[in-house]
């Protein structure tokens, strides 16, 4: 017997630095990594929460942001049920990226994906280059929802996490999306190794 009643798969991507690792570790492990380095490929971590009195599983799936990964990580787009696209708040470059990002998004993600915008690093603000305004204007234009965080601090990032399971765990009971679909997800990983850190 199964120890949950929901499996989801959540995806981060993003340019590379931005602290998608960052936010995977803090909200799975309670920990910053200091030094951490580049992704490569894919890695996933696995955190079990009870919403509304069920276990629900997230299986969050930290994809790399340079170029040359760009076709492994598109696989993974279809069977997520929610994506996280971030971006840093101390880089202009990361925020103007994000259009590309929202292209692979449509193109590759089931059109009923929870897809929600973070602003990573608002520890350090007075590095800031992208003003919140900016990134609640962008999310509220492509109908997503938007959240400053720290991975470093760990503001929002329970928050960040714990919101997407409630809506999702929510969308399954409503029937507005079927849970037969998360069957095969773990299944999936034998395939990919998860010791790749660069």
């Amino acid at each position: 017997m199964e120890d949950y009643k929901y499996l989801f798969k959540v995806v981060l991507i993003g340019n590379a630095g931005v602290g998608k690792t960052c936010l995977v570790r803090r909200f799975t492990q309670g920990l910053f990594p200091p030094g951490q380095g580049a992704t490569i490929g894919v890695d996933f971590m696995i955190k079990t929460i009870e919403i509304g009195g069920e276990k629900v599983k997230l299986q969050i799936w930290d994809t790399a942001g340079q170029e040359r990964f760009r076709s492994i990580t598109q696989s993974y787009y279809h069977s997520a049920d929610a994506l996280v696209l971030v971006f840093d708040v101390t880089s202009k470059e990361s925020f103007n990226a994000l259009p590309s990002w929202l292209r692979e998004v449509e193109q590759y993600a089931s059109p009923k994906v929870i897809s929600v915008l973070v602003g990573n690093k608002i520890d350090l603000g007075k590095d800031r280059e992208v003003n919140e305004e900016d990134g609640q204007s962008f999310a509220d234009s492509h109908s997503m929802r938007f959240l400053e965080t720290s991975a470093k601090e760990s503001d929002n990032v329970d928050r960040l996490f714990l919101d997407i399971a409630v809506e999702l765990t929510n969308n399954v009971r409503n029937g507005e999306i079927r849970h037969d679909d998360h069957e095969d997800i773990i299944k999936d990983t034998t395939s990919v190794s998860t010791c790749c850190k660069g």
